[in-house]
């Protein structure tokens, strides 16, 4: 039995320091959701709000945010053990379009939104829920 002890108590703290640096870079890092309202104002008056936007996750309710031209809503949120977080959304351009689209996920998203401050940002536009790694270059992920 000491033989047993003496050998599994090594090879398990080897394991485990071989994952650390694997677990700090994804488990632990914070990552930022940002969904700015970029749409156009249309028959809309400046700073009422023409985007309503509902996000959550299988185990938190952001809820509906009115949101004016130029507005940003922001939260952060931690990869969790088996990498299955996910935050999904429903943005409804109001009085013309509706569309849902995955805010964070986490397979997909932690090593992309690393690039740029650990956020992932999206901005709504006439023609689409758009993705930046880094706000710069925008791809219209989700079309209208």
């Amino acid at each position: 039995m000491g033989n047993l002890k003496s050998v599994a108590l090594p090879l398990l703290l080897s394991f485990s320091l071989l994952l650390l640096p694997f677990a700090e870079s994804i488990y632990f890092t914070n990552y930022h959701i940002h969904v700015r309202n970029d749409l156009p104002l249309l028959n809309s008056p400046p700073n009422q709000p023409n985007l309503l936007l509902h996000c959550k996750s299988k185990n938190k309710n952001i809820g509906d945010r009115p949101m004016a031209k130029g507005q940003d809503y922001t939260w952060d949120t931690k990869i969790n053990f088996f990498r299955t977080t996910l935050f999904f959304c429903n943005a409804r351009w109001v009085g013309h379009k509706s569309r849902s689209f995955d805010a964070f996920d986490a397979i997909r998203d932690e090593e992309r939104c690393l690039e740029y401050h650990t956020s992932c940002m999206w901005s709504v536009r006439s023609d689409g829920i758009y993705f930046s790694f880094n706000n710069e270059t925008w791809y219209n992920d989700y079309p209208w």
